[in-house]
């Protein structure tokens, strides 16, 4: 699993501390949602995202890692992610992303498999 991948460190302007809850995110090619809870816990920082409509209502888990940008004077997220990437991402499980290794390595796996850094995989 990549700890980088569960961690801040790459997210511009973020502050430990910071709560991110109500936040708009926005992924490399449009809006996806509002941050509905997260996390700055040491190597298993994240955000899930609340996307409304746009995937029927569907909660998504996005490691910190996937963050490239927050502003809080905006309350925006900006993830180096596209939609589609965020919409065919691993069903969320709110019963198992804290505790679950196995669910973790199939999060973990989806979002550094083949990533670019373009916003493509």
């Amino acid at each position: 699993m990549s700890s980088g991948l569960w961690g801040y460190e790459g997210a511009e302007g973020y502050a430990v501390g910071t709560d991110l809850t109500g936040y708009r995110v926005e992924a490399t090619d449009g809006h996806i949602g509002k941050v509905d809870r997260h996390t700055d816990l040491v190597d298993s920082s994240h955000i899930v995202v609340d996307t409304g409509p746009w995937i029927f209502g569907r909660e998504v888990l996005l490691p910190a890692g996937t963050i490239a940008r927050v502003d809080a004077a905006e309350e925006t997220v900006w993830v180096d992610r596209t939609r589609d990437e965020v919409k065919n991402s691993p069903e969320f499980d709110k019963d198992k992303h804290t505790d679950d290794p196995e669910y973790r390595r199939q999060v973990s796996d989806y979002y550094t498999d083949g990533y670019t850094g373009d916003g493509k995989l």
